[in-house]
């Protein structure tokens, strides 16, 4: 079998949706070879600042991985814009959803929200912004963590001269969150919270880049 032969979903067998089935199942083992691919497509978004959207998000991560940040951090930082070609009223909960299956829940919380939190450092300035939008998030169990991951990775990483690692470097890690199982209870954690820094493993990073 090629193709299918329906034309109507309601009018498809049992053998062609297990075929199906299985290229799905194929199609999604790639998830982030294509997203390492969107990331590059994001040096086409948003001109304006000194650095370009991918520049951005490189150097989110980096700051995220030189602080000892675990791997769930790291991804979540250098993905948090993915959704900015495509989604930009709402990328922050594009990216939230992209990374729902595979990440800590605490994680794709921050990616969800920062959009909201980011109004602290700009909403002033502009008529018709809510600068204290993070506001109505506060008491949720991970509102600090988002103020901590805005505040040290993302509003941060604006700097031309900041030496950022190279996607390359992030490649793996994103290959080996995307090769998760979906929304296996042990990965999504939901509830717990680990820290964004650890002192210990920033210092045996220092010599890693």
């Amino acid at each position: 079998m090629d193709t299918v032969s329906f034309r109507q979903m309601k009018d498809g067998t049992k053998e062609e949706y297990e075929f199906l089935t299985a290229h799905e199942i194929d199609h999604t083992r790639h998830t982030a070879k294509r997203l390492l691919k969107a990331l590059v497509e994001l040096d086409q978004s948003l001109s304006g600042y000194q650095i370009t959207r991918l520049g951005h998000s490189l150097q989110s991560a980096t700051r995220a991985w030189r602080d000892g940040a675990d791997v769930d951090w790291v991804v979540a930082a250098l993905l948090h814009d993915i959704g900015d070609i495509y989604a930009p009223y709402n990328h922050d909960e594009y990216a939230a959803t992209i990374l729902k299956p595979f990440l800590r829940e605490q994680c794709t919380w921050c990616v969800s929200t920062h959009g909201d939190f980011q109004m602290l450092y700009y909403g002033h300035h502009l008529e018709g912004f809510d600068q204290h939008k993070r506001e109505r998030h506060r008491g949720h169990a991970y509102f600090d963590d988002c103020a901590e991951f805005c505040e040290r990775w993302d509003q941060a990483s604006f700097d031309p001269d900041h030496d950022d690692l190279p996607l390359e470097f992030f490649a793996p890690m994103v290959e080996e969150v995307f090769a998760r199982k979906p929304y296996d209870p042990a990965v999504i954690r939901a509830g717990a919270r680990a820290p964004l820094t650890d002192a210990a493993v920033a210092e045996a990073r220092q010599n890693r880049g």
